[in-house]
């Protein structure tokens, strides 16, 4: 029997158009650790150029619990240790954030520390109605990372996040849907289905069109008005002329269905 240590600790496969990556550590509720994080960034930087969409999931009863603590408790040097792991998962969540295509979660079971700031970078995230959801930095006398502070006050706003953090709360999956740091909300033996449908529909839509507006949503809280309006103006003009646009255009007054996977 293969030792979990020697596993690896993500899997990928091309679902069609669809980049499907599994984190496959669940005898530890796919807790992070530096393999797990350089498995994931690896995962994401292999795409084929094909794959129109990534798809994340995890395999076992938990998405992700968060950091590895027993590692924390055996480093010579827990600072220093704990510091390269949020900076190898930090250009993570950059990976995710920055991906050329969009990308959808489906999550289960637990998500916990620097998996909350995980899916807040995801642009789409599919719940299981069980899931539970916590921060659970304040339990070890931790603060924040991987974009969790910044996934929390994005949804909850700056007074519930600072009392979910700071009380070591937890959310359902209800409160996460009703906040919008979950999408969907999907009975537990319907996440997988409900996952892979929603990423297929995305990946076969107009992609360029979807990431420059997912830049124009994750602008807009920090933006006036007037910049949201110039930048809204600029790229509208930019999606006109990509080919995708011209595509779109074409299929909606020839009364057909757009084919934007060969609008190139």
């Amino acid at each position: 029997m293969t030792d979990p240590q020697d596993r690896p600790h993500v899997l990928t496969a091309l679902d069609g158009d669809v980049w499907r990556i599994t984190l496959d550590r669940p005898e530890t509720g796919n807790a992070l650790t530096p393999g797990l994080a350089a498995g994931l960034a690896a995962a994401l930087q292999a795409r084929p150029p094909q794959a129109r969409a990534v798809l994340l999931l995890a395999n076992g009863p938990r998405f992700c619990v968060g950091g590895d603590i027993g590692s924390f408790a055996t480093a010579e040097e827990p600072g220093r240790f704990v510091g390269q792991l949020a900076h190898d998962w930090h250009e993570v969540i950059r990976a995710v954030l920055y991906c050329p295509v969009p990308v959808i979660a489906g999550v289960q079971g637990a998500v916990a520390g620097a998996g909350v700031g995980l899916i807040g970078a995801c642009d789409v995230v599919v719940c299981a109605r069980t899931t539970k959801i916590r921060p659970a930095y304040g339990a070890i006398g931790f603060t924040p990372d991987g974009g969790t502070s910044w996934a929390l006050a994005r949804s909850l706003g700056a007074p519930r996040a600072l009392d979910l953090m700071l009380t070591n709360g937890s959310l359902t999956a209800a409160e996460a849907h009703l906040t919008g740091l979950v999408a969907r909300l999907v009975e537990d033996e319907e996440l997988l289905e409900t996952a892979v449908r929603v990423a297929a529909e995305i990946a076969d839509g107009p992609i360029r069109a979807m990431v420059r507006t997912r830049a124009l949503v994750r602008r807009a809280a920090t933006r006036t008005l007037e910049e949201q309006l110039d930048d809204e103006a600029q790229l509208i003009a930019e999606s006109a002329d990509d080919p995708e646009g011209r595509e779109g255009v074409r299929a909606f007054l020839e009364k057909r269905r757009p084919d934007f996977r060969n609008a190139r």
